[in-house]
Order: C-alpha cells, then structure tokens, then sequence
C-alpha cells in the first residue's frame, strides 16, 4: 500500500535532484524511497557521494600526505610479522 507525503522544498533544489536522478535513470520518487528505506533499515542518514572531512581531520590528512611526499615519518615496508613487531617496539 502507498501512501502520500507532502514536503516544503527550496524549488531550484527540486529541479537540481530531479535532473541528477534522471541522468542516473531514476525517478525522484525512486531516489526519496531508497533515501528512506536506508533511513529506515540503517537507522543512519548519508547524504554525500563523496566522504567531506571536518577542518582537522583535513588538516591531519594534509600533513600526513605531506611527510608521504618528503618521505618523512615513513616505515617498511616489512618482510615478516617478527620484523614489524621489532620496530614498533624500538
């Protein structure tokens, strides 16, 4: 059995998922059930195609591709799980 819901939503908003759910060959309607069965089976909101980090985790992320490019801060790669163990200890 289906049943309607009314929601308020800014028009160009409406316009845009419209057009992004049929370049994917999907109805808005389809879009907003699946939406809501994850809602509802995952008991979590995701709302973004790609993963947005708050400022510092940025930040972090920033400096740990930094050392990557200068090589700093870098261990292994390790032959063994002996050899790994040793260095973490060290």
């Amino acid at each position: 059995m289906n049943t309607l819901i009314h929601i308020r939503t800014d028009k160009k908003i409406k316009e845009q998922a419209q057009k992004t759910a049929e370049k994917l060959g999907l109805s808005l309607s389809a879009v907003i059930n699946a939406q809501l069965r994850d809602f509802v089976n995952n008991q979590e909101l995701s709302v973004s195609v790609e993963p947005k980090f708050n400022k510092k985790t940025e930040r972090e992320l920033n400096k740990i591709l930094a050392d990557i490019k200068a090589g700093r801060n870098l261990v292994g790669p390790f032959k063994t799980t002996k050899e790994m163990i040793t260095s973490l200890n060290s």
